[in-house]
């Protein structure tokens, strides 16, 4: 199984059709670079530029989200106002979406303008780049042989290309709808059903939807307190001997934790005091899965937890190993989990069958392990 490398000048090789990584290409380009959308995506994707010695030209968003808004001290701009100004240019996509209006309007602006999405980690620092390849070749290797088909062998290395190289196309070729899925994960009415990171409960009634709102039990963590009240609303008609709802974290054991309330589901934790003086971060519960199910069985867990997956895998170990529930692991918001996270569950229960399935979504997210 070969692996892919970047050669002295930054060029993928083991591709048909060499292309040149992202940073390269932008460091290089003599058009004007242009940034499309604000906010935490194009903050992480300029502090990356900076090291890199990047300069953008100017700032745009979609015709409805312009509004007089202003970035970085640019007035952020139309598409059609940078067309009248710069003519030819680069745009780097600074956000993400799995709309599909929004993503065909992507593919409609890819039509007549060159379009990148560099890859930079929803949490934490680095990046999956050529050196992270050459240093991680091993488990890269290891994780190939042990994925259960040549569809996740081939949607790992797609996306390693994508995340080098930041080229739509590479990222929209190993997509797959979730109903191929849904199919192997077998869903009955019988199901112990475990959903960290639950949200508002939206993907809970997608669960009961599956099932006819047939079931065993229901375990639910969400840690953001809104998102938990909109989660209790929703799901009211659920009695409490059948769903247990708690506003706390899924972490590797039972403690307490800083969480940093941005929004949504894009909610962490962080040990920074500053944001909690601003209002910003609070202390939460935090608990494991083995403590919240005392000793009990799982059938289904599903770990989309904002970076802390690697912790609530910890805090799973012995439901991982006794029962084997079928699990659902996001591996998009760290760098490293795309390669460390599927080895630590083969680590933890050898018998899963591995499979790596990205659903349409740019960037990367979305990405998911399928543990059968």
């Amino acid at each position: 199984m070969p692996i892919l490398r970047m050669d002295e000048n930054n060029i993928l090789s083991g591709a048909h059709n060499p292309v040149v990584d992202v940073w390269t290409r932008l460091s290089e380009t003599k058009k004007p670079i242009i940034m499309y959308g604000m906010g935490d995506g194009a903050e992480k994707i300029l502090y990356v530029m900076e090291k890199y010695g990047i300069t953008p030209a100017d700032y745009m968003a979609s015709d409805d989200f312009v509004r007089g808004h202003s970035f970085k001290g640019h007035r952020v701009k139309k598409l059609s106002e940078i067309e009248e100004l710069y003519g030819d240019f680069i745009i780097v996509l600074c956000f993400g979406t799995a709309l599909p209006d929004v993503m065909e309007n992507i593919d409609r602006i890819r039509e007549k303008y060159e379009v990148v999405a560099p890859d930079v980690p929803v949490i934490g620092d680095g990046l999956f780049d050529g050196d992270y390849i050459s240093d991680h070749e091993f488990e890269i290797m290891s994780l190939k042989m042990l994925l259960a088909d040549d569809a996740s062998r081939e949607c790992l290395d797609m996306l390693m290309k994508y995340r080098i190289t930041g080229d739509i196309d590479i990222l929209r070729q190993c997509e797959s709808t979730k109903s191929e899925m849904i199919d192997m994960l077998s869903i009955s009415g019988n199901e112990t059903y475990v959903d960290l990171g639950a949200y508002d409960g939206d993907t809970i009634e997608e669960f009961l939807k599956l099932t006819n709102k047939q079931f065993e039990r229901i375990y639910a963590l969400e840690p953001d307190r809104r998102s938990f009240s909109k989660l209790r609303r929703r799901l009211y008609y659920i009695s409490g001997n059948l769903l247990t709802a708690k506003n706390a974290a899924a972490w590797s054991s039972d403690t307490k934790l800083m969480f940093y309330n941005k929004s949504g589901r894009s909610s962490s934790f962080t040990d920074n005091i500053s944001e909690q003086s601003k209002g910003r971060g609070y202390e939460t519960d935090a608990v494991s899965v083995d403590s919240l199910l005392g000793g009990g069985p799982a059938t289904l867990i599903k770990y989309d937890v904002e970076g802390s997956e690697r912790e609530a895998l910890l805090g799973s170990v012995q439901t991982i190993k006794t029962y084997k529930p079928r699990l659902i692991v996001s591996l998009y918001h760290r760098v490293e989990d795309l390669i460390e996270l599927p080895l630590l569950i083969h680590e933890l229960n050898p018998e899963y069958q591995l499979y790596l399935r990205h659903h349409p979504y740019i960037p990367a997210w979305d990405t998911n392990l399928y543990c059968l």
